[in-house]
C-alpha cells in the first residue's frame, strides 16, 4: 500500500493507494463505524456498479445507502437539502462518519453536507473515478453550484481519511479516464518538470490501465496535491491557488457548456492548461516549445486541445464574462495561474481581461 499523509495537525489524514482496497474496506473503515452502521452517500450508477462490493467488504456492518443521481446536477441546493433531510431521518449523530462513494459530485456533495450537518461531523472519501482520485477527495475543498458559477457556495471540510482503489477505474469508459489524467498531467505542469517528462513516456499506459503506471501517477500527483494543501490549506496565499492551473480558463468553458456532458471538467482542465501555456507563451513567459509540448501531450492522449474540438463558439468576451465569478477573485482583479515554463507555474493577477478575451479570440 502507498500511504500519503496530508500534515494539517490535528486535522491530519492518509491518503492510501492500493489495488484491491475496497475490498479491504471492513479493516480501513472500521475506526469509522458507530453502533454497528456506516452511513455511505453514493449516487445511482456508482452504487450499481461497485455497491455491491463495498458492502460485501463491510460484512456485518449495517450499511445504509443514500443515493442521489449522477451527474453535476446534484451539486445544487436542491439535491443538497434533499440529502440532508435523508441524513437526519438516519438520525445521524455529530460523532458519526459518512462515507462519500462516488467521482467528484459526491464528495463535494457530500463533504459540503457533513461540514454543515449538525455543525459538522466527519467524512471519509472513498473516491471511484480518477479525477476524483487525484483532485477533489484530497484537500477538503467542497461545495455546490449555483446559477452565477461552479462551487462558489461551500466550505473547507477535511476528511479523515481517503481510500483509493485504482481497480474501481476498471468501469469507466475512457472518456471518464482521459478526463482524470488531465488533472494528473496538471501537477507535472505547475511544478514537477521531471513528472511531465515521465508522463509523455507513460501517460498512456496510465489512461489504458497499467495498475503499476497508475499507481504511481496517482502517488505522484496525490503527494503533490498534499504538499500544498499542507502549505496553504484555505488558499490564503498563493501557494494552493496554483492548484487552479487550467481552471480558470477552463470553469469558463465550463459555464458556456452549461457544466454539462458537452465538456467534462477534466477536459475543460486540459484545455485551460493548454491556453495558459499558449497564453503564457505569447506574453513570452514560457518558450513556445513549452506551450507546445503541452498541447501535443493532451492531444495525444485524446484530450481537447482547442475550443473548436471542444464545440465551443462563444467569443472572448463572453467567455471572459464567465470569468468574472471567479471565486479566487480579489481586489476585482481575477487570478491567473501561467507559466515561466514546465514545472513553473505562478499566480497573476496583473492580467488584462480585455488580452484575454482577444486571446481566446485569436485562439479558438
Amino acid at each position: 500500500m502507498r500511504v500519503v499523509p496530508v500534515e494539517l495537525g490535528d486535522r491530519a489524514y492518509e491518503v492510501r493507494i492500493a489495488p484491491g482496497l475496497l475490498e479491504q474496506a471492513g479493516k480501513q473503515l472500521q475506526p469509522f463505524i458507530r453502533g454497528g452502521r456506516l452511513v455511505v452517500v453514493s449516487d445511482e450508477q456508482v452504487w450499481a456498479a461497485q455497491g455491491a462490493r463495498l458492502t460485501e467488504a463491510l460484512d456485518g456492518v449495517d450499511v445504509n445507502p443514500v443515493l442521489v443521481a449522477a451527474g453535476e446536477g446534484s451539486k445544487s441546493f436542491t439535491v443538497l437539502a434533499d440529502l440532508m433531510d435523508r441524513l437526519l431521518a438516519l438520525e445521524i449523530e455529530r460523532s458519526e462518519h459518512i462515507v462519500a462513494f462516488g467521482g467528484g459530485v459526491i464528495g463535494d456533495l457530500t463533504g459540503f453536507a457533513s461540514a454543515i450537518l449538525k455543525r459538522g461531523c466527519g467524512f471519509v472519501q472513498v473516491p471511484t473515478t480518477l479525477l476524483s482520485h487525484v483532485d477533489s477527495s484530497v484537500g477538503g475543498k467542497t461545495g455546490i453550484n449555483v446559477a452565477a458559477g461552479k462551487n462558489l457556495v461551500g466550505a473547507f471540510h477535511q476528511p479523515s481519511l481517503v481510500l483509493i482503489d485504482p481497480e474501481v477505474l476498471d468501469t469507466l469508459d475512457a472518456r471518464q479516464v482521459r478526463a482524470g489524467y488531465a488533472e494528473i498531467a496538471k501537477y507535472g505542469l505547475i511544478e514537477d518538470a521531471d513528472f511531465f517528462v515521465w508522463l509523455e513516456a507513460n501517460g498512456h499506459a496510465v489512461i489504458e490501465g497499467d495498475l503499476e503506471a497508475r499507481c504511481y501517477a496517482i502517488e505522484k500527483a496525490v503527494a503533490g496535491k498534499a504538499r500544498i494543501v499542507a502549505a496553504d490549506e484555505r488558499e490564503t496565499g498563493d501557494k494552493r491557488a496554483l492548484l487552479n492551473l487550467g481552471h480558470t480558463f477552463g470553469h469558463a468553458l465550463e459555464a458556456e457548456t452549461g457544466y454539462s456532458e458537452r465538456l467534462l471538467h477534466g477536459e475543460a482542465v486540459a484545455l485551460g492548461c493548454v491556453q495558459a501555456m499558449t497564453f503564457s507563451a505569447e506574453r513570452r513567459l514560457c518558450s513556445a516549445d513549452d506551450a507546445e509540448r503541452t498541447r501535443a501531450h493532451f492531444a495525444a492522449v485524446g484530450l481537447p486541445t482547442s475550443l473548436a474540438e471542444a464545440g465551443i463558439t462563444a467569443s472572448g468576451e463572453v467567455l471572459t464574462r464567465h470569468m468574472a465569478s471567479d471565486k479566487k477573485k480579489a481586489g476585482g482583479k481575477v487570478a491567473f495561474i501561467l507559466s515561466r515554463g514546465i514545472g513553473q507555474a505562478y499566480v497573476d493577477r496583473t492580467v488584462d481581461m480585455a488580452d484575454v478575451a482577444a486571446f481566446l479570440d485569436r485562439n479558438g
